[in-house]
């Protein structure tokens, strides 16, 4: 292959497996200051605007924290920032890597700007007047709630598409969750999202080869949460073999009842399925369609599943009480 200043080849590596994460920045041109990472719920390779995430972060580890936030300024200070900026980190292996910075206001501006009470809006307004960070005297806070956002899909407005999410945004809007404990704030973003997640039923759980692996550990959850679960045969299988009871169901080119019809009469509750992919002999996407179609939840990644029985558990411990904005934002210390 010839190349070419003409005829560049550009080569791509992906992480696999890679915890995907973000931080906004306010930066004077010499500074910056970072209210908060937010941690993605979906793995990286889903678009950062199609991922729910979580403030402040769940899972990360917090040598990687402090790495993000010091990337973040370093970067923002070679860069001559003044205004805002937005930077998207993966981490893999023990890695936190840099995947682009934009430098210009984000759509989690607002997001991050209600849950850690920081107006950053008005703040870079006033730095890009000429003002600097050190006049308006910011400092780093512990965030002692919670706040989850989640995308807001079309898909019930275009019943033959296939609601699998990937690298290109399909998201038309976001919502916001917020309380003092991440599985009951990822529940409340749900509730704003539409997605009503069940409190009880039964869970259909049919996922591709490379996901069974790890699909016994959500099992579990919902198992102890009281829930009856329906798999495919290679996922009733999988769970089988760990101990976990399910009941097979039958996929559409099976026969008849399948999981079409299980969707269709009421008897499935919530859906967890992640696609087969392009290599499979059949198309699973009538699944996903089904759920869109009889309004049932539906769940396409492992970790936004394990967040959901997260979300089930807490608002089945706690009674939900209305508090206001304001009163998250007293307990900022």
């Amino acid at each position: 292959v010839g190349v070419t200043p003409d005829r560049p080849i550009l080569i791509d590596k992906f992480l696999e497996n890679a915890i995907e994460a973000e931080a906004d920045a306010i930066a004077d041109g010499t500074d910056a200051f970072v209210p908060a990472v937010m941690e993605h719920i979906e793995l990286a390779g889903i678009h950062s605007g199609d991922s729910a995430c979580v403030i402040p972060p769940v899972s990360l580890a917090q040598e990687h924290i402090d790495t993000i936030y010091e990337y973040t300024r370093k970067i923002a200070r070679e860069l001559n920032v003044t205004g805002l900026m937005n930077i998207q980190y993966a981490i893999a292996n023990n890695v936190v890597y840099v995947l682009e910075a934009n430098p210009r206001a984000s759509r989690t501006v607002p997001l991050v700007s209600k849950v850690c009470n920081v107006s950053m809006a008005r703040i870079a307004t006033q730095l890009m007047l000429g003002k600097k960070l050190h006049e308006i005297g910011l400092s780093s806070r512990n965030i002692p709630h919670y706040g989850v956002k989640e995308a807001v899909f079309p898909f019930n407005m275009y019943p033959e598409v296939d609601p699998i999410l990937g690298p290109e945004m399909r998201s038309t809007g976001e919502v916001l969750g917020i309380a003092d404990s991440f599985g009951l704030a990822f529940f409340k973003a749900e509730v704003a999202a539409q997605q009503l997640l069940p409190l009880d039923g039964t869970i259909l759980i049919t996922v591709s080869p490379k996901d069974r692996p790890a699909v016994s550990e959500i099992a579990q959850q919902f198992t102890r949460l009281g829930f009856k679960i329906k798999a495919t045969q290679g996922t009733h299988e999988s769970l089988a073999s760990q101990g976990i009871p399910s009941e097979m169901i039958l996929k559409m080119h099976e026969g008849r009842p399948n999981i079409a019809d299980g969707i269709m009469n009421g008897e499935i509750q919530l859906v967890i399925n992640t696609p087969s992919g392009k290599l499979s002999q059949y198309d699973d996407s009538y699944i996903r369609k089904a759920a869109i179609k009889y309004k049932v939840p539906y769940i396409t990644t492992l970790a936004a599943a394990m967040a959901a029985a997260k979300g089930i558990a807490a608002h089945r411990q706690v009674k939900t009480e209305v508090k206001s904005l304001q009163q998250y934002h007293s307990e900022i210390k």
